[in-house]
């Protein structure tokens, strides 16, 4: 092929790559990830082929063929994408490493799918014209996504707002730096319009990591206009708004709970959300200790890209509880920078952050050198603060990567050519004036690359990309038909999902597991032979789960639950119970090993021994979870039921009183038991736990007005007319049967 037919082609294709971050396919796993990067992965896989071709046909091309000057931001993401790679063979799980989950898709094999892209990019993007291209491209995509947020679902189409915020500062800043570069005065104001839109779909993500970037790049720009410009005034100018906004801040972030910020919708929005009270803000604290304890453990390459949630559950401080009883894995640290070096050490840390120097080089270099105006140098240093400051906070995704790898190929361009990038290099992209004769032997070698790339290439594809696609199609069947009660058709669809034994199959595996664990008793609604065939399909994956790092405490702890369920199928089969039972055992302590400060994985430990019949055990075992962190409901609710199945009604009531007030009345289910300690407390003349008990069942079933009936009386025992009327006004709202009495009700209060 002639050299005009690859450019055109690689340059397309690059183009393209952008495309799937509006992908979401519902009959998939995981649709707001696995529907973009499996595409985007084999768009790039393809591409590499032609790239990698290309490049040997036509040697100028070669990116990695120009003086070390040019390429530090190259050799910095080789630097830091090998010691990801080699951090994958050290660290303690290979295949969550390498190859990732589903819910993220963040293992080394995608991320370098990342950097193809940027090296495709880099290869064919040659003058300014073709950066304008991308970048506008760029920007008619995130309108097209704004859009969508503003109009629909609150995430768009990337499923996170931490993602939808990140993608978005990059293309602000693409704006931006287009209405500088452009020099027609009537074109260069549209490129602000895409502002419209993005801003306000920015602002409705409301992502606190985000909002903190985007605000500290654009003091950073504001500091840098009033160092740098050559005009004076307009120096003094942004120096002074630069300080006056900096002093603002502080005072506002110095009062975020006064009425000055939270009578102001915007200010709320904005600043109310930076402060360090905020319980989101507290857990990832926590998380990043957990980072810093672990780190003289695994000072050089880390515990192996991808491997936090080991780190985080080694570690983990029962308080953490006191801020949250959902989302307690974390996988990620919440902020890029300890993420990196917990898992790929102080090596892969280093490495990351010399990216980084590269591009501040390069800028002051293209800067000095006159080849970037000082509204460019200020637009990039802006971007790139933004995206570290947010990441500060959050993580990469598919779409930070996809932007990121762009604007560090824009960077690199900068400096690709001395003559400055303005110019029009007419042996480059546009010209194709590097004629080549007839050479039978550069065309057998090009046939011949073709040949052996592509084979490789698309290997790759059907391997790691079309069998997790079908694993992913099929895995949502089952769940489909599960949904509907159907345990045949979906053990049938789960053994679809997993008979190619693909990569990605660990989710799949836990969905099914999962199916098993969250209702045991479906199994004996089956035959017997089918109902033991079906569990040993579930202990087979979860063992396989299990397989890939030993110390997890997540997966141990479901084939614990696993292996319970088990024990309890084989009800009169004393062996076959007595072994899983055993195997229970084991399992547990080992997550509990992995994580010994995880206070729920205890209550699972004591679920196993009532099991086993161990009755002093299993409230053993509570009490000591109840002791890692006294202030968690959770564990006085446990107790108290645990107790009240034992029959020690006298030692369980203490434990109730300290679960009803810290609110816990639904973790005394089932109803019938919390109407039983209702009429308990209604003896005692213990009208303040029996209201709250009251409330707890509304909340667990709002539309009975039976309890919103009775909680009106109790407040109006208590005399509480204010909530009595509410709750009687509640009853009427749910059941307009009641309409009449609750307005008697109302005025026999006499307010």
């Amino acid at each position: 092929m002639s050299q005009k037919t690859y450019l055109y082609i690689l340059k397309i294709g690059s183009l393209l790559a952008l495309l799937p971050i509006f992908f979401v396919f519902k009959n998939l796993l995981f649709p707001f990830i696995t529907s973009k990067q499996i595409p985007f992965n084999i768009l790039i896989e393809v591409l590499l082929i032609f790239w990698a071709v290309f490049i040997i046909k036509y040697p100028d091309y070669n990116p990695f063929d120009r003086p070390e000057k040019k390429k530090l931001i190259t050799s910095g993401l080789i630097a830091f994408f090998a010691v990801m790679v080699i951090s994958c063979f050290t660290g303690v799980d290979l295949n969550l490493s390498f190859w990732g989950d589903i819910e993220r898709m963040l293992g080394a094999f995608h991320i370098l799918h990342f950097f193809g892209l940027y090296l495709i990019i880099i290869t064919v993007f040659r003058d300014w014209r073709d950066w304008k291209e991308m970048l506008v491209w760029s920007l008619i995509l995130s309108v097209f996504l704004s859009i969508k947020g503003l109009t629909g679902m609150e995430y768009s189409t990337l499923g996170n707002s931490s993602y939808v915020s990140g993608y978005l500062i990059f293309n602000i800043y693409f704006a931006l730096l287009l209405f500088f570069k452009e020099k027609n005065s009537l074109l260069r104001w549209l490129y602000l319009t895409p502002l419209v839109f993005q801003l306000p779909a920015f602002y409705r993500a409301n992502t606190t990591g985000a909002i903190v970037g985007l605000g500290f790049s654009v003091l950073v720009v504001f500091f840098l206009y009033g160092v740098l410009h050559k005009n004076k005034k307009l120096r003094v100018a942004t120096l002074a708004v630069f300080l006056l906004s900096s002093i603002l801040i502080v005072y506002l972030l110095n009062n975020v709970n006064k009425p000055l910020v939270q009578d102001s919708k915007f200010l709320r929005g904005t600043i109310g959300q930076v402060t360090f009270s905020k319980n989101t803000f507290q857990t990832r604290l926590i998380s990043w200790k957990a980072a810093y304890k672990d780190f003289k453990t695994h000072p050089f390459l880390g515990v192996g890209h991808g491997n936090y949630a080991i780190v985080f559950d080694k570690y983990f401080d029962p308080v953490f509880l006191n801020y949250t009883d959902q989302e307690t894995y974390f996988d990620r640290a919440h902020n890029n920078v300890i993420d990196i070096a917990s898992t790929t050490g102080s090596i892969g840390i280093l490495a990351y952050l010399s990216i980084f120097i590269f591009v501040l080089y390069y800028l002051v270099i293209a800067y000095r050198k006159d080849k970037i105006s000082v509204h460019e140098f200020a637009m990039l240093m802006g971007l790139f603060t933004a995206y570290f400051v947010q990441n500060l906070a959050v993580f990469d995704s598919m779409a930070t990567y996809l932007m990121l790898m762009i604007t560090l190929a824009y960077v690199n361009w900068l400096n690709a050519e001395e003559s400055g990038h303005d110019e029009y290099e007419k042996e480059t992209f546009r010209g194709f004036v590097r004629p080549v004769g007839k050479d039978e032997s550069l065309e057998n070698k090009e046939i011949y690359a073709f040949l052996v790339f592509g084979i490789i290439m698309l290997a790759v594809v059907f391997q790691y990309n079309i069998r997790p696609w079908q694993m992913l199609v099929a895995t949502i069947d089952g769940q489909r038909n599960w949904s509907q009660g159907d345990l045949l058709k979906t053990y049938e669809s789960y053994k679809i999902a997993l008979k190619n034994n693909s990569v990605l199959d660990r989710d799949s595996r836990t969905s099914f597991v999962r199916v098993i664990i969250s209702n045991p008793s479906v199994l004996s609604k089956v035959d017997a032979a089918k109902g033991e065939e079906i569990l040993n399909f579930a202990i087979k994956h979860a063992e396989a789960n299990v397989e890939y790092n030993k110390g997890d405490s997540l997966n141990q702890m479901i084939l614990a639950q696993l292996y319970n369920a088990a024990a309890i199928f084989y009800n009169g089969k004393s062996d076959k119970q007595a072994f899983y039972m055993n195997r229970a055992l084991e399992a547990i302590d080992l997550s509990i090993a992995a994580s010994p400060g995880r206070v729920p994985t205890y209550y699972q430990k004591a679920q196993i021994q009532i099991t086993q019949g161990n009755n002093e055990g299993s409230l053993e075992t509570l009490k000591y979870a109840d002791s890692l962190n006294p202030e968690f409901r959770d564990s006085a609710c446990y107790i108290a039921k645990t107790l009240l199945f034992y029959k020690k009604d006298a030692e369980a009531f203490p434990y109730i009183d300290r679960c009803v007030d810290k609110n816990g009345t639904a973790n005394l289910a089932p109803v019938s038991l919390i109407k039983n300690l209702i009429n308990e407390y209604l003896k005692k003349e213990d009208y303040a736990r029996a209201i709250k008990m009251y409330s707890g069942l509304t909340g667990m079933e709002p539309n009975n007005p039976e309890y919103w009936i009775k909680l009106a009386a109790l407040y109006k025992q208590t005399g509480d007319k204010e909530n009595a009327k509410i709750s009687a006004e509640k009853a009427a709202e749910v059941d307009p049967k009641v309409k009449g009495d609750a307005e008697r009700f109302i005025e026999g209060l006499g307010m």
